[in-house]
Order: C-alpha cells, then structure tokens, then sequence
C-alpha cells in the first residue's frame, strides 16, 4: 500500500470579485475590474522554477505590455477544488485505482482548514453534484467510497455543473481562486453541452482544469479534449497510466513480445507501478497549483473597445523556460 502523501493545498485562478450564492444553473458571474493570472514556470526538463522575482515578468493583454500592479510566489493559497469524477463503463477496469487515487487527492487538497474547500461531481450518462462545497474531506471522500461506475459519459455537462450549480466561497474567485480537477478519459458522448460552450464558460468563470488521464497504454484520442481544456483554462494532463514502464526494470518483469520486458497483469510489480504512477501523478498536480506564481493587473481597455475576449500572454526573462498561464479573460462580464 503506497503511504498517504503529505497533505497540502494549492491555489489557481482569477479575477476580483465578492460572491456568496448563485442560484442553481445561473453562470458564476464576476466584475473583472483586477485580472488575476496565475503563473507556472519550468525548466526544459519539467523542473519548477522557483525564487523567480516580479522583475522576471512580463504580462501583456491583446500585445500591450501592462503594469504588474501585484506579485506573489507564496505557497498554500486559499483555493475551491472541484473533483470531476468520470463513473462511464470505460473505467470499470482500474476503478479501484482510481478511486483510491481520488480519495487521495482530496485528502491532499482539502487538509481541513477553512481556506480550503473542495466539492465533487460524477458524470456518467449524466452529471450531478453529489457533495456540495465544503472544507470537510471526509463527506467527500466517504462519497466517492460508495462510488461505482457505468453508462455513459456526460464531462461537458459535469463541467458546466461545476460553473454553474455549486454553493460558493467568499471572495470566490480572488480567494479562494477555482480550480477543477477531472479523472477521466476525457471522452463524452452524453452531454447537452458542448465542448466550446464549457471552455468558454470556464473561461469566463476563471476556473482552470486539471486532468489525470485513466487512459491506459493505449490511447483512443479522447485525451486530446482534456488536453484542450487544460490549454484553454492554463492547467495542465498527467498520464498516470500511460509509459508505465519505461523508467522501471529488475525481477519483478517478465520478458514478453519477443524479449520486450512488461508487467504480467494481477502481479505485484504490476500492482506497485500501476500505484507508484498514480500517486506520483496526484503529487505532481499538488506542487503544480501550490509552486506558482500570482501575477495582477488593472486592465488598460480603451472606451471603445469591442472586444469581448482578451488575449493574455507571459513573458519570462530566462532561457530554456516554458511558462504556463491562461491565455484569455473576459472583461465586462
């Protein structure tokens, strides 16, 4: 059995705003008078950046440098986390990994301090709020014990749910800032909503998406939309399932496929990398939305400007960096 990793809490997302209730299916709307944008650097081999200062950015808005009015590279920000549990027939293989792995993740995120809060759907053939916000893990996790999948898969509507249908935090999306986690596929073939409809929504709501891919070693392309809503929203994918041996050998590989070394199913070392990978992939996503960077801004939008969805962009001054941020905000919303 993997040790329970170390409970911490991240932080992502943006916008200022003071929100405590929205009524059921009515848009999580937020007054973008200050524009938060947070911000993950890492060098070329994934290793995060630290110790970076506010003079190591640039923040641009439709190509037009702006003033960073406000610079944070604290650790353990306020922040909601909404897990996005995908209950579809295709993880009926695996589920007891997954569901450990879930039940892990919100014990991580959600340490027991109020600061932190978490809530938690299940999609299948459709999507429902099964715990509502709270800073309490255990009603989360007790739920997703109890879980069990099949159907369809319904993640367009769970998205939409998330932005839509929840109890709110104060000072939502300032701080906390809103963050969305999915374990899934990332397929969908039951939902009302499409798939540009939630990336706009999630957009206009300041929500970043995050996904652990349960997709095994040999993927169907519906991965791709998790990595689309990632890129859209500034989160980022972790495969914990794919490439499962490529950094592990020794007795516990048989040879298979013409010497080739593989993991027999159902044995112990296939148990351990298969666990190793998923916990690895949750601790991996903890120091994503805890390691970064919190960059503000007042907008600098002429009178007359039509535009309804800006273009955002970061600038670092290193070389061999790659900087992560989201990519849009809507102002005037």
């Amino acid at each position: 059995m993997v040790n329970p990793l170390a409970r911490v809490a991240g932080v992502f997302c943006a916008c200022l705003a003071v929100v405590s209730s929205t009524p059921a299916q009515e848009p999580i709307r937020v007054n973008v008078q200050e524009v938060i944008v947070p911000v993950t650097v890492t060098g070329d081999k994934g290793k995060f950046v630290a110790n970076l200062e506010k003079k190591d950015f640039k923040l641009f808005d439709e190509g037009k440098q702006q003033t960073i009015e406000y610079f944070s590279r604290e650790h353990n920000q306020a922040v909601v986390v909404g897990f996005l549990i995908d209950l579809s027939n295709a993880n009926r293989s695996g589920w007891k990994d997954f569901q450990e792995a879930a039940e892990e993740m919100v014990l991580t995120l959600l340490p027991g301090d109020p600061k932190y809060s978490g809530y938690l759907i299940g999609y299948s053939s459709d999507a429902e709020v099964m715990v509502d916000t709270t800073s309490d893990p255990d009603p989360i996790v007790n739920r997703i014990k109890k879980l069990r999948p099949g159907g369809g898969s319904a993640l367009y509507d769970a998205i939409f749910q998330a932005c839509t249908n929840r109890k709110l935090v104060p000072g939502e999306p300032n701080e906390p800032r809103r963050v969305i986690i999915i374990i899934g596929d990332g397929h969908d073939n039951s939902s009302k909503k499409t798939l540009n409809e939630v990336i706009e929504l999630a957009q206009r709501e300041q929500v970043t998406i995050y996904g652990v891919s349960t997709v095994a070693d040999f993927p169907n392309g519906a991965e791709d939309t998790l990595v689309r809503l990632a890129n859209e929203t500034g989160g980022k994918v972790e495969y914990p399932r794919q490439n499962m041996y490529t950094d592990i050998s020794g007795y516990l590989q048989v040879p298979r496929d013409g010497g080739n070394f593989a993991y027999d199913l159902g044995t112990g070392g296939y148990a351990n990398a298969r666990a190793t990978k998923l916990f690895g992939a949750i601790a991996d996503l903890s120091g994503e939305i805890t390691l970064q960077y919190v960059l503000r801004f007042i907008p600098d939008i002429p009178p007359n400007s039509k535009k309804v969805r800006r273009e955002l962009r970061v600038d670092v001054s290193l070389p061999d960096v790659h900087v992560r941020a989201r990519p849009a905000y809507f102002p005037n919303q």
